[in-house]
């Protein structure tokens, strides 16, 4: 098969490594890629939201799968494309339809989904320019800390979590009227706020049938301890040591299978994978959010426990037969450290020089933000490399990754020195 995989990521570099031990891929195309799928495949010089460059590149390159990596194609609708266009429609895309990618688009979406399948979440309320006074009231009634969330797309960063009343009514109107995320944030959801601690599980679904993948957990603030602003993920553990037997058959029973039903129920057409955030209160799981993708870090330590062929899943997806390929897991821990550019997630410089990657042994190096220029890899992005290891446990995985990651480096360079620091309470 020649698969296209779109988006230019650590979550794309691991899921072309992955892609790439099946037997069934004879070629890989990235689009565009990194420093780390240029080592490994083909990248090519296209936009994912460019659909009708993406259109001529697939008949000209007979492209037979379009695996989609990052949440924006999807958003856009580049399944509707596909799947309306004659030349095109022969080519599985794996991804949700544009109806099913507003559970990730669409905050107020996405709530309305969970309330109206009884998927336990968090209560909410949503106001625009012209109800931000209602907001404010609405403030006024909840416990804090208070949870601010942009509507749309963000790029991960619009959601806000504050502690004062005061402070929280100020950024609503800075979200609302002043446009602090632009068009995302033309309509913000107020949330009551859950106190607990937070996983990730990932399903496979073909929209009829499903598949549980690893669970994980990924560290979103930029500080050590939990602190300071968000970013796309620090680090990740796989799978996460407090998800036990008890709560994964709560999490499938309350929170998967409605998801799945209510997919079929709603007539949205879905075949890819399903991100759910989730927070355990007191036992419990609550959805705290959808994403129509696999994480980033996550898919750096979810991809390397997976045994199975991802192609032949993916093929069995697009055939709407998961239900005959069996899912195979690495019984070992896995774990990811993410080396940044100082200053991220604000301002930061990119094009440092990157040495040491040809060193490691030991673990996986995944390219998030990089580059090739003048035959050497250089930094092109605020999250530069990930560095994934195995281990028996949690513990052993974390402590490979951080030697690991001693034998690399590049000027400015910042990584968390804490990741798993939580997991060690529980």
């Amino acid at each position: 098969m020649t698969v296209l995989l779109l988006g230019s990521g650590g979550r794309e570099h691991a899921l072309a490594w992955k892609i790439l031990q099946s037997q069934n891929c004879t070629q890989l195309f990235v689009a565009p890629g990194n420093a780390g799928t240029a080592a490994i495949a083909s990248n090519v010089d296209l936009s994912p939201v460019d659909f009708h460059s993406l259109k001529a590149f697939c008949i000209r390159e007979s492209v037979d799968m379009v695996v989609v990596g990052p949440e924006d194609p999807l958003v856009q609708g580049i399944y509707d494309f596909f799947q309306s266009d004659e030349a095109l429609q022969h080519i599985p895309v794996i991804g949700p339809s544009k109806q099913g990618a507003a559970l990730e688009g669409s905050k107020e979406f996405a709530k309305q989904f969970l309330m109206r399948h009884n998927i336990p979440t968090a209560a909410y309320e949503s106001f625009t320019k012209e109800t931000v006074d209602q907001g404010c009231k609405f403030l006024e009634t909840l416990q804090p800390p208070y949870v601010l969330k942009a509507d749309g797309l963000a790029a991960g960063k619009g959601v806000v979590i504050l502690a004062g009343l005061e402070e929280a009514k100020a950024e609503l109107r800075l979200m609302l009227e002043g446009e602090k995320f632009g068009s995302a944030s033309a309509k913000v959801v107020i949330e009551e706020f859950l106190d607990g601690i937070e996983l990730s599980c990932f399903v496979l679904t073909d929209g009829k049938n499903y598949k549980i993948l690893p669970t994980a957990k990924d560290y979103k603030r930029i500080g050590e301890g939990d602190t300071g602003l968000n970013t796309g993920g620090m680090g990740a553990v796989s799978p996460v040591p407090f998800a036990d037997d008890v709560l994964m058959e709560k999490i499938e029973t309350r929170i998967v299978k409605p998801t799945i039903a209510g997919l079929q129920k709603d007539g949205i057409e879905y075949k890819g994978f399903v991100f759910i955030g989730l927070i355990k209160v007191k036992g419990e799981p609550f959805v705290i959010e959808y994403n129509v993708r696999m994480g980033d870090p996550e898919t750096e330590v979810v991809m390397p426990r997976l045994q199975s062929d991802l192609l032949e899943l993916f093929t069995a997806v697009s055939e709407q037969k998961l239900d005959e390929v069996d899912l195979e897991i690495d019984p070992r821990s896995a774990a990811t450290i993410m080396m940044v550019s100082g200053g991220y997630p604000e301002d930061y410089e990119k094009g440092k020089v990157i040495s040491g990657i040809e060193n490691v042994t030991e673990s996986i190096v995944f390219h998030a933000g990089t580059k090739l220029e003048n035959n050497q890899v250089v930094s092109n992005g605020g999250r530069v490399l990930a560095v994934t290891s195995y281990g028996d446990t949690f513990d052993s995985a974390i402590k490979k990754s951080y030697q690991s990651l001693s034998m690399i480096s590049f000027d400015k360079m910042y990584y968390r020195k804490d990741i798993g620091f939580d997991l060690e309470l529980i």
